[in-house]
C-alpha cells in the first residue's frame, strides 16, 4: 500500500505544509498576522520561501481555503508546550481520593501508621477519606467512631483541614480532609 503525502500528514494529525496544500488559490496570511489577500499557491509558496518561512495551511473547509506564513517548526513546539501545560493543569484538578479504613477498636500503632501513610498523600495536594466501619453492636455507640475520626483529624491538623464532617452512611462513618491552602 502506497501512502500519500496528503495520508501522512492525516495520520499524524498535522496541518498540511508547502507542497502537500492542493488548493488552487488561497486567502494569505502574513507572519505578523496580515492579510496579504487572495492569492494562487505558486504565489503563496513563493512569497513563504522569501519570507524564509513555511505555508502552512490553517482552515482547508473554509472558500477560498486559508494559509499562514510561519515557522512551522516553533508552531508545532509550542502547541505541543501548550499541552503539556493544560495536562499538567488538568492533573492538578483531578486530585485523587485515597480511602483509611480504621474501626473503633484500632490499635495505637495501627493509628499511627495510617495517620503517617495519610500525611505523606495529603502532603502531595491529594484528599484522603478516612472511614470507621461499625460492626455488630458498635453501632450503638457511633460517638466512639466519631471521637477516632476526630482524633484522626487532629493528628495531621499541621498539613490537612477537614473539608467534610464525619457523616454517618448506613454501618459506614466517614470525613474527607483536604491539604491546607497555603498563605
Amino acid at each position: 500500500m502506497i501512502l500519500e503525502v496528503s495520508d501522512i500528514a492525516q495520520k499524524e494529525k498535522d496541518l498540511f505544509i508547502n507542497e502537500q496544500i492542493r488548493a488552487k488559490e488561497v486567502m494569505v496570511i502574513g507572519p505578523n498576522g496580515e492579510q496579504l489577500g487572495l492569492k494562487p499557491i505558486k504565489d503563496a509558496l513563493t512569497l513563504a520561501s522569501y519570507a524564509g518561512f513555511d505555508l502552512v495551511l490553517m482552515n482547508a473547509k473554509a472558500v477560498p481555503a486559508v494559509c499562514k506564513i510561519m515557522d512551522y517548526n516553533k508552531f508545532k513546539y509550542e502547541n505541543k508546550k501548550k499541552q503539556k501545560e493544560n495536562m499538567k493543569r488538568q492533573r492538578e484538578n483531578n486530585l485523587e481520593l485515597k480511602e483509611y479504613r480504621l474501626s473503633v477498636t484500632i490499635d495505637i500503632h495501627d493509628f499511627d501508621t495510617r495517620v503517617k501513610n495519610a500525611s505523606k498523600y495529603l502532603e502531595k495536594g491529594h484528599k484522603v477519606k478516612v472511614t470507621v466501619r461499625f460492626k455488630g453492636r458498635e453501632l450503638a455507640h457511633i460517638g466512639l467512631g466519631k471521637d477516632v475520626l476526630l482524633r484522626f483529624a487532629n493528628a495531621v491538623e499541621s498539613i490537612a483541614e477537614i473539608e467534610m464532617q464525619p457523616k454517618l452512611e448506613g454501618r459506614f462513618m466517614s470525613m474527607i480532609l483536604t491539604k491546607k491552602k497555603e498563605k
